[in-house]
């Protein structure tokens, strides 16, 4: 695979502000990059380089193998970019508005039509392309956006919080429509997000920013082995009957480092896998099993970790 957005030392200072320091890292073919970061952490400036909207102090980023600093136009063509809050006009309807998005990039009229009325299928509002974009949910608008910047077929993605504001079910459609893009059709996303357990849901890798720095990168699993050294293994138990004494017996347990009371069991944090000795040790106080599950390291812990050690 080849990077299609890469960065490499990349500053923007403005006066004695350094709103992003040394940024380097890499997006390959057909990955969705989580791009984590508090606010002001430099997120947006870094995008805004990417697009060739804003010029670095130094270093250099090259997207889908353009410059942006120089070849701005070239960036454009390619990458698709859905900012926290897309802009439409409320009086037309969702088909006009991807019909002024495709004449804005020339596109004939017989293919902008077909390329519309596909895209409209895919997220989901064939049905609604007549109504007027004011009567759409802030749901619908984020999919009617995701439709907009692929009118003209980008290699690339960037997306500036596409959950933002929506409820449980149309941040899952969301979700799932990033997902399926990235898979049927090749595309690069670079997803900036405060979610992090739906960062985690569907991004290959991660990058975490603060303070303009990038302070950790990589997959998730590998983040976290990096952040909690040996700990490896967690796991979530759950018992029936009386359970007196068994935490104190968890704990005794060797590769138990660790054990934090539930509304409905225990949570072990673990140095290797002790799930044999912990059936065992159940099982010798009678009590009944009703559920020891593998718990991964979530995102949250990694990303908690590494903000507070910068």
């Amino acid at each position: 695979m080849s990077a299609v957005i890469e960065t490499s030392s990349l500053t923007k200072r403005y006066r004695d502000l350094v709103a992003v320091n040394n940024l380097s890292f890499s997006v390959e073919q057909g990955e969705i990059f989580g791009f984590l970061g508090p606010n002001g952490a430099g997120k947006t400036t870094t995008i805004l380089m990417l697009l060739g909207l804003s010029e670095p102090t130094s270093g250099q980023a090259k997207v889908c193998g353009f410059d942006p600093t120089y070849q701005p136009l070239e960036v454009k063509k390619r990458v698709g970019y859905l900012p926290e809050n897309p802009g439409f006009y409320d009086d037309l309807s969702g088909h006009e508005n991807l019909l002024y998005i495709a004449r804005l990039n020339r596109l004939p009229e017989a293919e902008a039509q077909r390329r519309i009325a596909q895209l409209l299928d895919v997220v989901g509002l064939a049905t609604d392309k007549k109504r007027a974009v004011r009567e759409y949910s802030r749901g619908m608008k984020q999919r009617l956006g995701i439709a907009e910047v692929l009118v003209k077929e980008p290699q690339a993605l960037i997306l500036d919080e596409p959950t933002l504001g929506l409820d449980p079910d149309g941040a899952v459609r969301i979700l799932e429509l990033i997902t399926g893009l990235s898979r049927e059709r090749g595309l690069t996303v670079l997803l900036s997000s405060h979610f992090l357990h739906q960062v985690q849901q569907i991004c290959h890798r991660v990058g975490i920013i603060v303070k303009g720095k990038m302070i950790a990168q990589g997959a998730v699993d590998k983040l976290g082995s990096a952040v909690f050294g040996e700990r490896q293994w967690n796991f979530l138990l759950e018992v029936d009957g009386r359970a007196n004494g068994l935490e104190n017996e968890l704990r005794a347990l060797h590769g138990v480092a660790s054990v934090e009371s539930r509304s409905r069991g225990w949570f072990l944090r673990c140095t290797k896998d002790v799930r044999p000795e912990v059936v065992s040790l159940v099982s010798r106080k009678g009590l009944s099993l009703l559920q020891l599950r593998s718990e991964d390291t979530t995102l949250e812990e990694i990303y908690l970790k590494y903000f507070r050690e910068a």
